[in-house]
């Protein structure tokens, strides 16, 4: 008969494993309350504990400082928010008081003209325009019932914009002296000499000037720098309207008369208001 083995007494792992385990704190909480010293435990703890509480502390500090940083980005995300609507107020603000220096500006020049030309006039505003960068045609806030006709001249700035050449009861439709179809008998203020100013969009474009044609220069004193003015043999602009300032001028291959460029006194690109001359040429001349 085989002989029967003896059973080994046999401790699980996870028995001893918590044995030790509650060892330790027993002897971490009598060192702590009895202030015993075990230098071997100390040390040992020392080496395992310390390390990860440094590693803790360290982890700690850092997430503490993205916290802040955080924050601090935040702070300076509604700073800049509340300085930008700052600045969107003070450049709304700054946009209109541009606005109205213009205005004023435009009406001192308007007033100027007022005086300068002792016709009667009234005021009206632009409030339409054919596309483009140029003041060539547009539509005016006054009609028949201001007393606005047919043929009747407009000015603005330092001089003539155009001709009425259309009329409604509150608007009126005004062609200026730079469109293609515009023509104007002229005279040099200086010398008196006759000549023609006509509208031409395309040196408008290159050179920002019209056309000067037929100059009877007889006596050859015409020169660029004058200024050129409407003739008094005008059938429908009345006499004395500043239209510019030559400068460009040229003998014509007949060498009777000469042409040449004008820089137009007002400022096509910027109008805003205007005078109507409620004075018809033949109505001024009577």
């Amino acid at each position: 008969m085989r002989r029967r083995k003896k059973a080994r007494f046999h401790i699980p792992v996870k028995y001893i494993l918590l044995f030790l385990s509650a060892l330790c704190v027993v002897t971490m909480f009598a060192s702590f309350l009895l202030d015993i010293q075990f230098t071997p435990l100390n040390t040992a703890a020392g080496y395992v504990f310390i390390p990860v509480q440094k590693g803790v502390n360290e982890i700690g500090a850092s997430l503490r400082g993205v916290a802040d940083n955080l924050e601090d980005l935040r702070n300076v995300m509604q700073k800049n928010e509340e300085l930008q609507q700052q600045v969107d107020a003070l450049t709304t603000e700054l946009n209109t008081y541009k606005m109205e220096q213009y205005d004023i500006q435009d009406m001192r020049k308007l007033l100027d003209l007022d005086e300068q030309y002792k016709y009667k006039k009234i005021g009206a505003s632009i409030i339409g325009k054919d596309a483009g960068n140029w003041f060539n045609t547009f539509i005016i806030n006054r009609g028949s019932k201001d007393g606005i006709e047919v043929d009747m001249n407009v000015i603005a700035g330092s001089g003539l914009v155009g001709i009425v050449t259309g009329v409604g009861p509150n608007y009126a439709n005004v062609r200026s002296i730079i469109d293609d179809r515009n023509s104007v008998s002229a005279m040099i203020l200086s010398t008196s000499d006759n000549c023609f100013v006509d509208g031409n969009l395309e040196m408008m474009n290159d050179s920002q000037t019209i056309e000067l044609t037929d100059l009877t220069d007889n006596d050859q004193k015409v020169a660029p720098g004058d200024q050129v003015v409407t003739s008094y043999t005008s059938s429908k602009y009345v006499p004395g309207l500043l239209i510019g300032t030559i400068t460009e001028l040229k003998n014509d291959p007949n060498n009777l008369t000469k042409s040449g460029a004008i820089t137009p006194a007002v400022d096509f690109e910027h109008i805003k208001n205007v005078l109507v001359i409620l004075e018809k040429k033949q109505t001024a001349k009577d």
